[in-house]
């Protein structure tokens, strides 16, 4: 007899839970965060062709569609508590289940996270994942705090760098060729995206903005200058719209931390992947000068690499320059959903 709703939910997403005093199966959870913590909320829906493509295998799939949703509680400072899963498929089958749960639950346990509801449905296959936080208040790494002369950071896999996720779209679809071992490293950074949770939370206090590589370098960094000289604009009597332009920042082009398998590609690729490719998951903040001590710390106690590059100026407009200070042109778009 084929598998129903319920008896999917059963089999493959039931599971004990330590936060909600209902878990799965009321048409609620219920969620408390610890005393004197705020909750922090994040969503993001995966759908096939958009955000991953249909020979992904089932278990990387439901590792990256909650990583992705992981990625921005790191960029807020937030600690995990508890995730809910809409998931509609055209049909039911047991083996992409498996796999996909497997996926989801086996990063959900490295980071202490219980599954405490959602929904299943017929229809194109597509995960909408919302996932719940707790950060003290006050605490929160937030967008819109980067001030002119903070230092810009990037996080990196240690021996890797950023891109590489692109390079492995790039190889999909049919615009660059990669042997065997260089395929699969690039194609891992694609489909297996490490949250930096645990960065995220050293970096409370310290980072003065941050946000996760979701949409590209440069498409990200502009939402940390928009909203922060947007803060700026306020504190200073002005409104949000004044601060469109009121922030900068110079890029040290040559800085940008890069695998082997990327620096051995073009220039044109490099940048490319670099600056624009999107599906990172790392984390870009900035920090005062004062602070690159306890931002190094942060990085070693986190057992993730950092990388320093760039500042934040009072100069509106983004500036990319090589180690010895020229310019470098570039034009490139980041990511939309929408113009994709």
């Amino acid at each position: 007899m084929p598998l129903g709703e319920f008896d999917l939910i059963d089999r493959f997403f039931r599971r004990p839970v330590r936060r909600s005093p209902l878990g799965i199966g009321d048409d609620c959870a219920l969620l408390a965060p610890a005393p004197g913590q705020q909750l922090a909320v994040s969503c993001d829906l995966l759908v096939e062709g958009r955000h991953f493509l249909s020979t992904v295998a089932p278990q990387r799939l439901g590792h990256k569609a909650l990583a992705v949703n992981l990625s921005d509680l790191a960029a807020c400072g937030a600690r995990p508590l508890a995730y809910t899963l809409a998931l509609s498929m055209p049909r039911v089958d047991a083996d992409f289940l498996a796999g996909l749960a497997a996926g989801l639950h086996a990063l959900a346990d490295a980071h202490d996270l219980d599954l405490v509801g959602g929904d299943t449905t017929a229809g194109p296959l597509s995960l909408c994942i919302t996932v719940f936080g707790e950060v003290p208040p006050g605490a929160a790494l937030l967008r819109s705090g980067a001030r002119p002369g903070d230092e810009i950071w990037v996080s990196h896999p240690v021996g890797g760098g950023l891109g590489d996720a692109r390079l492995a779209l790039e190889v999909f679809r049919g615009t660059l060729a990669l042997p065997g071992e260089a395929f699969e490293q690039v194609r891992r950074a694609m489909e297996l995206p490490q949250p930096r949770v645990a960065l995220g939370l050293m970096l409370r206090g310290v980072a003065s903005a941050a946000i996760d590589l979701s949409d590209g370098l440069l498409g990200d960094l502009r939402h940390v200058l928009r909203r922060s000289g947007a803060a700026l604009a306020q504190r200073d009597g002005g409104t949000a719209g004044d601060g469109v332009d009121a922030l900068g920042a110079t890029l040290q082009v040559d800085t940008l931390p890069r695998s082997a398998v990327l620096a051995a590609q073009t220039d044109d690729w490099q940048l490319r992947c670099l600056l624009t490719g999107g599906d990172d998951y790392e984390l870009l903040f900035t920090a005062p000068c004062a602070a690159r001590g306890l931002v190094e710390r942060a990085g070693q106690r986190s057992g993730v690499a950092l990388r320093r590059i760039g500042r934040i100026d009072s100069a509106p407009g983004l500036r990319l320059c090589d180690a010895a200070g020229r310019p470098i042109a570039f034009e490139g778009q980041a990511f939309d959903h929408f113009r994709a």
